[in-house]
């Protein structure tokens, strides 16, 4: 009779369990049906988004949620199945919001521009984002500038594509060695403050500079250096250096005659006819070392 109990007792507590397993059974398999459901509800509404493609394939036979999602990433040309394989197809809305993009985004000009002083406004125009527009805008405000086309181009937000349509019309103005101060000076390459300093005085020396090749007269302003900024100075018009009508003094004050060499180029004046008033002549007369002569030959002469 016990025994029999214990049996009974033993079916009973192994039907209640069947039965709580069955149940959770049931409910892990609503629960399941459900999440797939929403997974692919929710791929569907969000696979507009500009940097994922998501198609939704559906299989023969099955209902209208089940089937293959398919991701493609477009940045990095990947795709991830989830479930069996399924033929992958673009998305058939993607030339639609790409369209509707391109009339949303505001329309692209093009003109010319100097990168070191244009307008945030004015970069919004030339196709930049707003985002763009302002790292430009902060590099140059921490004390960035782009010395020549290419340097812009080197630039992170400017893409290939945009600087290749926006080349021609960038315009960076090239320095005036006659007219530009000290301040202006330092944004050259290589130009700090000493010769910056040196390159305004050595100007006054001069009477102002008839070529960049004169830079090189100054003390320690090697060839490196000049060759890093010859294509961004030019020397607009200098007044002439009055070789032959200066007084003594004067002729004195220019850097490249000494004094016992002014003294004689007036005497050279006095005894000699106009034709002869060369540099060539006062060589040849023994008044202008070769090197002296050499450097006021690029000078220009009245």
């Amino acid at each position: 009779m016990e025994e029999g109990k214990k049996k009974s007792k033993n079916l009973n507590a192994s039907f209640v369990t069947g039965a709580i397993a069955l149940v959770f059974l049931i409910i892990g398999y609503q629960a399941a049906l459900f999440i797939h459901k929403a997974a692919v509800l929710r791929i569907a509404a969000n696979r507009d988004r500009p940097d994922t493609v998501y198609v939704y394939v559906k299989e023969a036979g099955g209902d209208t949620l089940s089937g293959t999602v398919v991701r493609t990433g477009l940045q990095s040309n990947t795709a991830e199945r989830v479930s069996p394989p399924a033929v992958r197809h673009n998305a058939p809305h993607s030339a639609e919001v790409l369209e509707v993009r391109e009339k949303l985004a505001p329309p692209r000009e093009s003109f010319q521009f100097n990168p070191n002083t244009v307008s945030i406004d004015d970069l919004r125009r030339l196709g930049f984002s707003q985002k763009q527009a302002q790292s430009i805008e902060n590099y140059r405000q921490k004390g960035g500038r782009f010395h020549r086309k290419e340097d812009f181009a080197k630039s992170f937000v400017v893409a290939d594509s945009v600087y290749a349509r926006l080349e021609p019309f960038i315009h960076i103005p090239r320095l005036d060695l006659n007219r530009a101060d000290s301040t202006a000076l330092l944004d050259l390459p290589g130009i700090g403050p000493y010769f910056a300093g040196r390159i305004v005085s050595y100007r006054k020396s001069l009477g102002g500079y008839s070529c960049p090749e004169q830079l090189l007269e100054i003390y320690r302003f090697d060839q490196e250096k000049f060759d890093g900024l010859k294509d961004l100075v030019f020397c607009s018009e200098p007044e002439p250096f009055g070789l032959w009508t200066l007084p003594e003094a004067d002729l004195a004050r220019h850097p490249h005659i000494s004094k016992a060499e002014a003294h004689s180029i007036v005497l050279y004046r006095e005894h000699q006819p106009r034709e002869a008033w060369t540099l060539e002549g006062l060589k040849k007369a023994g008044i202008l070392s070769e090197e002296h002569a050499g450097r006021l030959s690029l000078c220009k002469l009245d």
